[in-house]
């Protein structure tokens, strides 16, 4: 018999409608979280398993129905209750097409609450027991990653392969594409996700105490060695070890690391003492291991008990089709931090984004969103990207054309971005009025 209890997010601004309901709901067994604004409540829908989902309609900067569009799209598991005190027959169309199961209009009674409560749950039950299991279809969600293209599907593929069991896996990848992130989702989707998740970058640590830092020390072993030390390896037992940039890590480290992989077992630095250890090791680079075995400076044997399981993460620029989904996920948050309310960015906007090359991949969108979010009014538009991103002009080999032609595309572009303002058009072309009109003759 299944005796955990569900968990219930109560949204309401109103703080003593969130006390009473919070009672209600106790004294049914059911466990509650609060959020007495959209916001709040979507941090807590990131961070917590949630069952249900009960919230007002009427709220300040983001409401009610913002709220059940996002979580229908991005949580549509969970069954949401709504609650208000402003019933009208266009409110009750507006919440069955944001996807709410039941409407309940303030006052209400327990009873009336308990009886929504678990018909939301029934109607939530029926509907994952008639939702037909497709094999060849999977969410564009992934833990915190997002895409639908077909390179990011090969990458979840992999992870989906590899999250319930302890094989060692080597993630590559260029800087900034989410190798981490990769490694998190393997982490945190599979069996072992209660265990520690401990990430180490192998080359933020000086290479003269990358021995002592993963495999821990005992008391006397190197001066300024005043006690007994755990490292990481103990730290993380029985659940991930993540060393990024392992093609940082010394011969001295890299012979322990070959050890651990074929023995299981490790040695403090000043013990002779074994010890067992029962984690996986994850590891990651955006360096060519080959060259590096090539140059003495990696082990080769140790590269090959390392790529048990490759998982190649593409740079952007090969899933370009990803680039409007990890835009709006970024606006998303950094909507939330700065603004205090959801975002949205106009098609000028995300055309720009979609046809630059991203040569520092998904960090560098996320920075440059961050920048644009804190720049825009309301709607983050062309004038809020940085300028050396309006005049982007990418060629594929078809596209080859005289320069005349070029200039001729060019400044009808300009000419259509300003709405036909020759001044403005002047200014960013940085030119005179009379040149630019020269050339269009």
């Amino acid at each position: 018999m299944d005796l955990r209890k569900e968990n219930i997010l109560i949204v309401d601004d109103d703080i003593d409608i969130l006390e009473l309901l919070q009672r209600h709901l106790q004294s049914m067994g059911y466990h509650t979280y609060k959020a007495v604004s959209v916001k709040e409540a979507l941090y807590i829908l990131k961070d917590t398993f949630i069952d249900l989902l009960i919230t007002d309609i009427q709220m300040p900067e983001i409401d009610g129905l913002q709220l059940l569009k996002f979580s229908n799209e991005h949580y549509p598991e969970i069954p949401k209750l709504v609650v208000t005190g402003y019933p009208s027959v266009q409110d009750t169309l507006q919440v069955i097409k944001s996807g709410a199961t039941d409407y309940l209009t303030k006052p209400f009674t327990k009873k009336e609450l308990k009886e929504a409560i678990e018909k939301a749950f029934l109607q939530n039950k029926k509907r994952k027991t008639h939702t037909p299991k497709t094999t060849d279809s999977k969410p564009n969600i992934y833990s915190d990653m997002v895409g639908e293209s077909d390179a990011f599907r090969k990458v979840t593929n992999i992870v989906d392969r590899v999250k319930d069991n302890k094989a060692t896996v080597i993630i590559k990848g260029e800087s900034g594409t989410g190798k981490e992130l990769v490694a998190r989702a393997i982490h945190y989707s599979g069996k072992f996700s209660r265990e520690p998740f401990i990430a180490v970058n192998c080359a933020a640590i000086p290479e003269n105490l990358q021995e002592a830092e993963l495999f821990g020390y005992l008391k006397g072993a190197f001066t300024g060695a005043n006690e007994n030390r755990n490292g990481f390896f103990q730290a993380a037992k029985g659940g991930t070890l993540f060393l990024d940039e392992i093609g940082t890590a010394s011969l001295a480290v890299q012979t322990k690391l070959l050890r651990a992989l074929q023995e299981k077992e490790i040695t403090r630095v000043g013990s002779r003492t074994v010890e067992k250890v029962d984690i996986r090791i994850i590891a990651a680079t955006n360096a060519n291991l080959i060259e590096d075995i090539k140059n003495n400076t990696f082990r080769e044997d140790l590269y090959y008990r390392l790529t048990v399981v490759e998982i190649i993460v593409p740079p952007l620029r090969e899933r370009k089709s990803d680039i409007s989904i990890l835009t709006e996920k970024f606006i998303r948050k950094y909507g939330i931090e700065f603004k205090d309310r959801l975002l949205r960015i106009s098609p000028e906007a995300l055309q720009i984004l979609e046809r630059y090359n991203w040569p520092g991949n998904i960090r560098e969108l996320e920075n440059i969103i961050q920048r644009a979010v804190i720049m825009s009014d309301g709607v983050v538009d062309v004038k809020d990207l940085p300028e050396f991103l309006k005049y982007q002009i990418n060629f594929s080999n078809n596209e080859l054309k005289p320069l005349r032609e070029m200039e001729k595309e060019y400044i009808q572009r300009v000419l259509n971005h300003t709405q036909g303002n020759k001044t403005k058009a002047a200014e960013i072309l940085q030119i005179d009025r009379k040149t630019l009109r020269e050339k269009l003759k």
